[in-house]
């Protein structure tokens, strides 16, 4: 089951892919989905229906949840969420920064996950109890890294926007780590992360479709996904405040975002 879910999400990942490539640069119209400044382009529309299609065409008793099409609400305890292009703010100003996020769910639980960079044709896959890969080759953790600032990536919901205690807490781990990215296209840094490309990930409230490929993925590399407490966080959670790293710099991003935070005069909102 699972691998034929995989092999399923890895062909609609690179179908839609490729149509994403093709357009990009030449995008037709661009709406604005609400207040927040969000937008949605007929590429997301037409690339979300590629994988649905492939989807429903194998699994059609799954329940289905996707950024654009919405929940299909059939009961099940197979939930496949989709992003058919997370970055479309990056993809309608031409910046090159965008992926596709396939991801299937068991009982809310990320049992399959599928990330495809069409910019730079690269897929990244994990299965539940098997390990991550990029392009074939598997991702393992380099557990002995050593690090003394961190390269940081945040990750926070588009209702966050410049909400109080999350502002201060930018500004805290801008100030005190090496570097600090938002890319705006999540998926990208938990792959960035699962490469070693970044020491850590810090999440504030930012719960979608795209989140739990890149939290199956990280941890099918080694590294730990957690709470600001330092609870091991597996399942799921409608206002996720998440801290993903090595699991020997678990000390480092937890004072980090204690001290975040209590800089910033009150708790997570």
């Amino acid at each position: 089951m699972l691998q034929l879910a995989k092999e399923v999400a890895i062909a609609a990942a690179y179908e839609a892919g490729r149509m994403i490539k093709h357009r990009f640069g030449s995008l037709i119209a661009i709406d604005e989905k609400d207040e927040h400044g969000d937008v949605v382009t007929e590429v997301d529309h037409a690339a979300e229906t590629i994988i649905l299609t492939k989807i429903k065409s194998v699994f059609p008793e799954h329940r289905i949840r996707s950024e654009e099409a919405g929940d299909n609400d059939i009961t099940s305890e197979w939930l496949w969420l989709v992003d058919p292009l997370d970055g479309t703010n990056n993809f309608a100003v031409a910046m090159p920064l965008f992926a596709v996020s396939i991801t299937l769910m068991h009982e809310s639980r990320p049992v399959v996950a599928v990330i495809y960079e069409p910019m730079t044709d690269r897929l990244f896959t994990s299965v539940a109890g098997e390990g991550a890969r990029c392009n074939g080759q598997a991702l393992l953790a380099d557990l002995a890294r050593p690090m003394k600032k961190a390269r940081v990536g945040w990750i926070q919901g588009h209702q966050v926007q410049n909400r109080p205690t999350a502002v201060k807490l930018r500004h805290h781990i801008d100030v005190e780590a090496k570097r600090m990215m938002r890319l705006w296209a999540p998926t990208l840094q938990w792959s960035m992360l699962a490469r070693g490309d970044l020491d850590g990930i810090i999440v504030y409230d930012s719960e979608g479709e795209d989140l739990y490929s890149g939290i199956l993925l990280v941890q099918e590399a080694g590294y730990w996904v957690m709470d600001y407490n330092g609870e091991l966080f597996n399942g799921v959670n409608e206002k996720p405040f998440l801290i993903a790293c090595l699991p020997a710099h678990a000390p480092y991003f937890l004072d980090l975002v204690k001290t975040g935070l209590a800089g910033s005069g009150a708790g997570k909102e």
